[in-house]
């Protein structure tokens, strides 16, 4: 099993930042592609940004891009999620999650929808006010 934990919510105000983290634990062999997504009340989960942990490559939504920033510390199993800028419109819950694992390629991991996402964690709640 694998368990992921999100730290770092909160509320800030516009134009602040906040940096979320997402610890992995358990089976973290068993995946090489890790993600952050977001929801708001009344939407869709989306795609926020995700990381192939197998050779660093990213994917940042049109929305976010140049404003935040995915990493990851492979020693740490932990992925983070640079947030500078922020927007009202960025207040959700955000969630990690995890997919992938021998044999899933990067590229697949970059286009990978959050149904194909095996491991969700708790969710942080981000709340930007103007």
């Amino acid at each position: 099993q694998v368990q992921l934990v999100e730290s770092g919510g909160g509320s800030v105000q516009a134009g602040g930042s906040l940096r979320l983290s997402c610890a992995a634990s358990g089976y973290t062999y068993s995946f090489n592609c890790m993600g952050w997504f977001r929801q708001a009340p009344g939407k869709e989960r989306e795609g926020v940004a995700s990381i192939y942990t197998g050779g660093g490559s990213t994917y940042h939504a049109d929305s976010v891009k140049g404003r935040f920033t995915i990493s990851h510390d492979n020693a740490k199993n932990t992925v983070y999620l640079q947030m500078d800028s922020l927007k009202p419109e960025d207040t959700a819950m955000y969630y990690c999650a995890a997919a992938g694992g021998q044999g899933y390629s990067g590229s697949w991991c970059l286009s990978a929808g959050p149904h194909e996402y095996n491991y969700w964690g708790q969710g942080t709640q981000v709340t930007v006010s103007s």
